[in-house]
């Protein structure tokens, strides 16, 4: 397995953006809330209206039913973590963005508190700050249109709630990227050879207590409907751990906004790279003003066992 692969390069951590992102006092998560006293607002009433409004939930898990047996409590009545995606947008946005794969999909956490409801989702300065896009981009600002409608057409009576997180280094994004060089002969077989790495990147991650509840292969469920044909290979994974969430949940229950994580892993055609791919854990705590060290150490734990597992499979 090791010897078709040669890690070459980690990069792209706190790379400057310049005029990419929004102001310092732009928000990057936002928390849209509505009284919720006759109980009427569910996750599954949020994943009716979600694809009313043209977006695909991929995957809403309650997680309190884990907490409870893992932790032995919950902080919130229901807290929920849900991927959702802009089919027709995120095809555009990886068009001219291949990276935009740690965006796809997007992520929220629904949780009640009392008698409210509550849905955290990426800004669109967010948005543009993780993915590395010019805030200006249409198909951006269109695809945050795109989550406000969906927001407001599952709480109608909804309003965005007033949050003042100190956003720590606005023009900087800390995702994680790898690229590998792929000794290629004629006859390698590249689902194959995609597959044959997923399975020991599974199979090193999930022992150590990361779960994946979401697996999507672009090519053949986007790419190729479309028409497009750039890979031969696109896939993008979920990834969670309760030891990570569950912590940060307590104090910042929005931080599903980028939860669970997106990992991407592509090859384009005629390349002879694998690239790979997610926001780094600093995202979080420089845009949800984390300041619990446990937290802090929890995510930035995860987020080196996953850089450790990739860089031992490719060396």
């Amino acid at each position: 397995m090791k010897n078709i692969y040669s890690f070459i390069m980690t990069a792209l951590v706190a790379i400057s953006l310049g005029a990419v992102s929004a102001s310092a006092s732009a928000q990057n998560v936002q928390i849209f809330t509505a009284d919720n006293s006759d109980g009427k607002i569910s996750a599954k009433s949020i994943d009716e209206a979600f694809g009313k409004s043209g977006l695909v939930i991929d995957g809403n898990n309650d997680m309190n039913k884990p907490f409870t047996l893992r932790f032995k409590n919950t902080y919130y009545k229901t807290y929920n973590l849900a991927m959702f995606r802009n089919k027709e947008l995120s095809l555009k946005l990886l068009k001219k963005y291949p990276t935009f794969g740690l965006l796809t999909p997007l992520t929220m956490s629904i949780w009640s508190d009392k008698n409210t409801m509550n849905i955290s989702t990426l800004t669109l300065a967010g948005l543009s700050r993780a993915g590395e896009i010019p805030i200006d981009d249409p198909d951006l600002v269109a695809y945050s249109k795109s989550i406000e409608k969906a927001l407001k057409t599952a709480m109608p009576k909804g309003h965005f709630k007033k949050i003042n997180h100190k956003i720590q280094f606005p023009n900087k994004s800390f995702r994680t990227t790898f690229s590998v060089d792929l000794d290629i002969e004629k006859d390698t077989d590249m689902e194959e050879l995609k597959e044959d790495f997923e399975a020991e990147f599974e199979g090193e991650m999930e022992p150590i207590g990361f779960l994946m509840p979401g697996y999507l292969n672009l090519l053949e469920e986007t790419f190729e409907p479309a028409g497009y044909d750039e890979y031969d290979f696109y896939d993008t994974y979920s990834i969670c751990k309760f030891d990570v969430i569950y912590p940060v949940s307590k104090d910042t229950p929005e931080a599903g906004a980028y939860a669970p994580c997106t990992f991407y892993l592509y090859k384009k055609k005629g390349e002879d790279k694998m690239h790979m791919g997610w926001l780094g854990v600093d995202n979080w705590i420089t845009t949800l003003d984390i300041k619990d060290e446990k937290s802090i150490k929890a995510l930035r734990d995860a987020h080196k066992m996953i850089e450790d597992i990739i860089k031992d499979i490719t060396e």
